[in-house]
């Protein structure tokens, strides 16, 4: 069920408020009203809303005031602005200040939910534009492989859910990006996607981050500062290396998730919120369960369902598809004509041991074609854009001794079988792939001494 749009009057007149709350509730919105511009700046900056509908001439600090200071601290809500007596000069103003509208009174109902009608609707086409623009920029899951086929279809099943989930992997493995998916295909897509890294702040900042803290709260606190619980109210708040957070943090965290509502440090009073938590780490909860150094109580309210993503080298089938969408992603950035990868290349990086997995793998491809004298990366590139004391499976051991013609020969029989391997063994689509004739084919496998039939029986 989508949730109702809340909208903030602010008016010093009861009347007033009394009346544009009971036509936006009936119209079928949350209405919250504020007697003054210092009332309607302490809710707007302390609670979400879609829209504010604010009085122009109050006493004490008028409309005009209140409009800056929503501005200054980048309040994301629209603003509309009232007048009984509105005049061309307070209009202008209003508008280079950052009002969204000018109403005069007295207002019809027709016109007031008119007003909010296409506001909602303009901020909707700004958010989708801003999401679109996000979306582009960001890397998207690759790969066809059994692994991922598993991977993809739990994220189809908990995504749309409320269910938190735990996203367990070796660091480069996609977490973040998992996360999104998640949120992307959730009820919560059009709110906003927060994260958090528990490992990059400090300990005595993490609250204030998660939490947010009050003006004075402590030494260098010149201002309020809504943290990322708000921030990521009516969406989804990623918390990645949840297993770094500090034991006394963790139980200030679970107090959070069983109330739904935080405390600013420096506050008086809890401020609700509306968030799905998901989280992430490399690390093994439940052995740092055992071991004391995480909160039994809060890996019981986090590890709701655990997606275990693979490490790169157990779905090697996926690199080609990986290579292949970060080459277009590092030309389109840096505005390159197409490159690609030849096929010897592209073998190299299969048969390579990621220890960073997708992140390592995404910085190699991006060497490679920075070293590349060519639109096609070729094998001595990709070797070059390697780390030194890379390895690759069961292979590279025995080509770093022996003669240099030893190492050419046993690297061209691991390529063949890896090529073999990936087409099923199909010896024209492998001969291709290579860039060899089919009969060159049969007689480089006869030079390494690769027995096709023997091959093809235990690839069966």
């Amino acid at each position: 069920m989508p949730m109702k749009a809340r909208i903030l009057i602010v008016d010093d007149e009861p009347s007033t408020l009394a009346s544009l709350s009971r036509a936006f509730r009936m119209a079928g919105y949350d209405a919250a009203v504020a007697e003054s511009a210092q009332k309607g700046l302490q809710l707007a900056t302390s609670e979400a809303f879609d829209l504010v509908f604010s009085d122009v001439v109050m006493p004490g600090r008028d409309g005009l005031w209140l409009l800056e200071q929503l501005k200054a601290q980048e309040v994301a809500a629209p603003v509309v602005m009232m007048s009984g007596q509105a005049h061309i000069e307070m209009a202008v103003r209003a508008t280079r200040l950052g009002a969204l509208d000018f109403l005069e009174k007295p207002l019809s109902t027709e016109k007031l939910l008119l007003t909010v009608e296409n506001a909602l609707k303009l901020r909707r086409l700004e958010q989708e534009n801003s999401d679109l623009r996000s979306r582009l920029q960001q890397p998207q899951i690759v790969g066809s492989s059994e692994a991922m086929r598993r991977i993809m279809a739990q994220i189809e099943r908990v995504a749309p859910t409320e269910s938190r989930v735990c996203i367990l992997g070796e660091t480069g493995t996609g977490k973040e990006l998992v996360a999104r998916t998640l949120h992307e295909r959730s009820a919560r897509r059009n709110a906003a996607f927060v994260t958090l890294n528990c490992a990059a702040v400090p300990a005595e900042l993490i609250e204030s981050e998660l939490f947010g803290h009050e003006k004075g709260a402590f030494t260098g606190a010149a201002g309020r500062h809504i943290g990322k619980f708000e921030q990521a109210d009516r969406g989804t708040l990623f918390l990645d290396e949840i297993g770094d957070m500090p034991l006394n943090m963790q139980a200030k965290l679970l107090r959070v998730l069983e109330q739904n509502e935080v405390e600013r440090v420096g506050g008086t009073k809890p401020v609700a919120v509306n968030v799905r938590v998901i989280v992430a780490t490399h690390r093994d909860l439940a052995r740092m369960v055992e071991e004391s150094k995480f909160r039994q109580d809060l890996f019981h309210r986090v590890y709701v369902f655990p997606l275990l993503l693979p490490p790169l080298r157990e779905r090697r089938d996926d690199i080609r598809a990986l290579v292949e969408h970060f080459a277009r992603m590092v030309a389109a950035q840096n505005g390159w004509k197409a490159m690609s990868f030849s096929p010897d290349a592209l073998v190299r990086l299969e048969l390579y041991d990621w220890a960073g997995n997708i992140r390592e793998l995404r910085n190699v491809v991006e060497r490679a074609m920075l070293m590349s004298q060519t639109e096609v990366v070729d094998f001595a590139a990709v070797q070059a854009a390697l780390p030194a004391t890379g390895s690759s499976p069961g292979g590279e051991a025995a080509s770093a001794a022996g003669s240099l013609a030893s190492r050419v020969e046993n690297f061209e029989k691991q390529t063949v079988l890896g090529e073999l391997k990936r087409q099923r063994y199909h010896i024209t689509k492998t001969a291709k792939a290579l860039g060899l004739e089919r009969s060159h084919l049969y007689k480089k496998c006869q030079q390494l001494g690769i027995d096709l039939r023997a091959v093809r029986g235990s690839g069966a």
